[in-house]
């Protein structure tokens, strides 16, 4: 099957589309046909090598966080699916990528794909979408009438949180370039806001700050309200070790208004919450742009250009009579 693979660390160059055996599921596995996958930001990390303490630096590597397929085989006590299901999910902090023609994954990781949308919008997803229902639900408890701030409210982590965030009831201010604000509006932002032109200690106070970005975290806690939480799912690659010192400071000093940050791992009934928000009208995927498997390089070089809209998805395969509408 392809695959896309790198046989060292560096840019989006080192990126290309080889062979691998198919797999086979394993007991509790499912084997699912890719349809598409998105590219995320933990991805070009791992690729850079900036992770390479937890991938190792065995060759070659693969790449892909997520996926929207159909299942091709079961492997034994698997019973609930059916071939031809149609599935999305994620590898989790398997090493196994799910940039190929095929994946095996345990069938506890993967969700029924919601009527309505097809593979491509699908795969937008899985990753972002399981993230942003944990940290607005799960880690900061986000309540109705509550201020939330988006920082990179136009991304992929995002785009969601700013479409759950006025679901549950909350006012939500989104930071992003000038460019995408009228795009977060229309997303569900009571407020969006050029990070490049508007300093922080000017947003004012919130009640819950969620930040994809990774930096400056002690300048927007200090935006918090008495109560307030702040989540984030990132730290800045260029300087880990004082990210991870701040947290650590901030759990032990700040108790309750600790810092709050978290590794997804996503289950079924995490991927069912996410089918229910997208079946009740609260969320819909946003799809920048669709490259095919060859040009997967090419989605995250443009994903490290900054300025997407959602998220950059790569489509295996031919496009599907369900999906041509993604050819334009």
């Amino acid at each position: 099957m392809k695959a896309v693979l790198y046989d060292r660390f560096g840019g989006p160059e080192v990126l290309y589309v080889g062979q691998l055996p198919r797999p086979e599921p394993a007991p509790g596995e499912v084997l699912v046909r890719v349809r598409a996958f998105s590219v995320n930001g933990g991805e070009l990390l791992a690729r850079s090598g900036r992770t390479r303490l937890i991938t190792g630096s065995k060759f070659p590597q693969r790449t892909g966080i997520d996926f929207a397929g159909e299942i091709a085989a079961l492997g034994t006590g698997t019973s609930e699916y059916a071939v031809g299901d149609r599935v999305w999910g994620t590898a989790g902090r398997s090493p196994k990528g799910t940039a190929a023609e095929y994946v095996a994954v345990p069938a506890d990781r993967i969700g029924r794909v919601p009527g309505g949308l097809d593979l491509v919008e699908a795969a937008a997803l899985p990753g972002v979408g399981t993230t942003a229902v944990t940290a607005l639900r799960d880690k900061a408890a986000l309540r109705p009438g509550e201020r939330l701030l988006v920082r990179g409210a136009a991304g992929g982590v995002g785009s969601v949180a700013v479409q759950l965030g006025r679901a549950r009831g909350a006012e939500v201010t989104g930071l992003a370039r000038a460019a995408n604000l009228d795009f977060v509006r229309e997303l569900g932002a009571l407020e969006a806001v050029d990070h490049r032109t508007v300093r922080p200690a000017d947003l004012g106070r919130f009640d819950v700050v969620l930040d994809t970005v990774g930096t400056e975290l002690p300048t927007y806690r200090a935006l918090l309200r008495p109560g307030g939480r702040m989540v984030t799912i990132t730290v800045d690659p260029a300087r880990v070790a004082t990210a991870l010192g701040y947290l650590a400071a901030s759990a032990v000093l700040h108790g309750r208004g600790r810092v709050r940050v978290f590794s997804g791992n996503p289950k079924r009934a995490l991927l069912d919450d996410v089918a229910r928000h997208v079946t009740d009208g609260a969320l819909r995927p946003v799809v920048d742009t669709v490259f095919p498997l060859e040009e997967t390089s090419a989605a995250h070089r443009a994903l490290e250009a900054g300025g997407v809209r959602g998220k950059f998805v790569v489509r295996v395969g031919p496009p599907t009579a369900e999906d041509d509408k993604h050819c334009a």
